[in-house]
């Protein structure tokens, strides 16, 4: 038939899905029109019907039918060079595998409602050389600053979005709370359900844990936490400190109808994801840590905590 292609998979792209394929080399086809392609056997892998989440591996061969328009890509205004500088000096580590970046308070990482500057849409300003983008692998909340890993490759985001999935790697953040914990060090195991935009403690949530230690402390009044979560529900540190009576400083959702502001204290969720061990990743001692942002750093020091890298 007059149009058809023959695209051979390239290294690059082993691994990924059919449907991906299609999104990342003919984003102007809709999906309609691509599982109509499928069904009607006009996209085949050498030679075969497939389905759209076939994984492709590097060499197989693409029946690409005529497209006509809809092959044309979609057109991207790109990033700006603000935006780019932006994102760009977000990041605390890189090699040819991952990028590890430091976000700040208040950007998404993805768009939604009423969101259009976010992480993911500057990424393609993190190539350095690479041929694609980095891929996101993990999310953290639009107010929570912090460590954010990026996959450079499709082997490694295949084998972290496994690990964060399966909780494989150790996640430690840092709360500056309300009140103290009762006790210095131990573990919060508290079922959590996710109730509108909010995740509550309910018998027929989903198992969640979080083991805490009290790294200072101003009194009963104030308090600064080390937090690591075990498991990985929605807002999981913020509803399990509210849980024990030690709401997170700034948390507008967990911090109850009376929330408090502090007026030594910036108006900031004061959650920061501060350490991610990658050591199983690479088969060596890996800890990336991410340093606390100024105005955390500025209110420990103006209600008198103190804290020390670990």
């Amino acid at each position: 038939m007059s149009g058809v292609e023959i695209k051979k998979v390239k290294d690059v792209d082993d691994g990924m899905r059919l449907n991906r394929w299609f999104l990342k080399y003919y984003p102007g086809l809709s999906l309609g029109r691509f599982q109509k392609l499928l069904r009607t056997k006009q996209i085949k892998v050498d030679g075969k019907k497939a389905e759209a989440s076939l994984k492709l591996a590097a060499g197989q061969e693409i029946r690409v039918p005529p497209l006509e328009n809809e092959s044309k890509p979609v057109e991207r205004q790109g990033v700006s060079a603000k935006d780019a500088a932006y994102i760009q000096s977000m990041v605390i580590y890189k090699d040819e595998n991952i990028i590890a970046l430091n976000k700040p308070s208040g950007l998404a990482v993805q768009g939604g409602t009423n969101t259009t500057r976010h992480v993911d849409g500057m990424l393609e300003a993190l190539c350095f050389g690479a041929p694609e983008k980095p891929k996101l692998v993990h999310r953290i909340d639009k107010d929570t600053s912090g460590i954010l890993v990026l996959a450079r490759n499709r082997k490694t985001a295949d084998l972290l979005t496994k690990a964060f999935r399966e909780h494989n790697l150790q996640k430690t953040y840092l709360a500056l709370v309300a009140g103290c914990p009762k006790q210095q060090n131990g573990e919060i195991k508290a079922a959590l359900e996710k109730v509108g935009e909010k995740s509550v403690i309910s018998k027929e949530g989903k198992p969640a844990v979080t083991e805490f230690e009290v790294l200072d402390n101003a009194g009963d009044k104030f308090a600064l936490v080390a937090a690591a979560p075990l498991t990985g529900r929605t807002h999981q540190i913020r509803a399990h400190m509210e849980y024990i009576g030690c709401p997170i400083v700034g948390d507008d959702k967990y911090f109850g109808a009376a929330r408090q502001k502090f007026a030594s204290i910036s108006d900031k969720l004061h959650l920061h994801a501060y350490k991610i061990d990658l050591s199983d990743l690479y088969q060596k001692k890996m800890i990336i840590t991410a340093p606390l942002p100024d105005y955390f750093k500025a209110d420990l020091a103006a209600i008198g905590l103190s804290f020390r890298e670990f």
